[in-house]
């Protein structure tokens, strides 16, 4: 036999006894993984109990219903906190009202913790079927029980929109607030049926007036407006809708 047959034999040799000491290896991290898992798993110090009042802490409800944040976890008690599915229960956290988002953990050993950011809302909207509030993503809102909130309403809102469309004329009526700042503590209602023909009701000495303002230079336009109004209530004491589309004119309705 060769020199070098002699030296190919070996190193196979050392490779099959490498190949077998690495498969020693992965079966014994699996066998350890697998007796783990059984441990965390079937383990009591790590089951979700009802009976700690504290195993599941919720944090960040102000509107949205405990009562069903809860129930999202009622099937969960009595299991190992390491078998509940976190990015399921977080999928249903978000299709409770007024929840936009959430965080879903594990504390250990045997507790969760649940983190909540809820919807804020900017405007009330209107229906047939009743009066509802709306966030900045069109998204519909139920009034919670004895809130109070003082913001406008938000007018040319349709029931059978899509929150896309809703969406647009909620950024109609951020577009407004902002340009006009302090400005827009005056506004009771903002009409964003039209987002490019924007029309607002204002409180003017105890009387409500429609103003018309087009799509930008809000704040110009209303204080405008405002120079002139006891010109204008002087002239037209009956008029209550005004067009000022034109920075420069200010012109009565009928």
């Amino acid at each position: 036999m060769t020199r070098e047959k002699r030296k190919s034999r070996g190193i196979r040799w050392r490779l099959w006894l490498s190949l077998a000491a690495l498969g020693v290896v992965c079966v014994s991290t699996a066998m350890a993984a697998r007796r783990l898992q059984q441990y965390v798993l079937d383990g009591p110090q790590f089951t979700f109990s009802r009976a700690r009042k504290d195993a599941l802490v919720i944090q960040g409800l102000q509107y949205a219903s405990p009562s069903k944040v809860r129930r999202v976890f009622a099937a969960d008690f009595q299991h190992s906190i390491f078998s509940i599915p976190l990015a399921e229960r977080r999928r249903r956290l978000l299709a409770i009202d007024w929840v936009e988002d959430a965080l879903v953990s594990r504390i250990w050993p045997d507790r969760l913790a649940v983190i909540v950011r809820e919807r804020r809302p900017v405007a009330f909207v209107f229906f047939r079927s009743g009066v509802l509030l709306i966030d900045a993503h069109g998204v519909l809102l139920d009034p919670p029980p004895q809130a109070q909130f003082a913001f406008p309403v938000l007018s040319g809102v349709r029931e059978n929109e899509t929150e896309a469309e809703r969406q647009e004329r909620v950024r109609a009526l951020v577009r407004v607030e902002e340009d006009m700042g302090s400005l827009a503590r005056d506004i009771s209602e903002v009409n964003a049926a039209d987002p490019e023909d924007i029309r607002i009701v204002a409180r003017m000495d105890q009387r409500a007036v429609e103003l018309r303002m087009g799509d930008g230079n809000f704040a110009r336009r209303y204080r405008n407006f405002l120079n002139h109004y006891p010109e204008i209530r002087k002239h037209s004491p009956e008029v209550k809708v005004f067009d000022l589309r034109l920075d420069d004119r200010i012109t009565a309705r009928d």
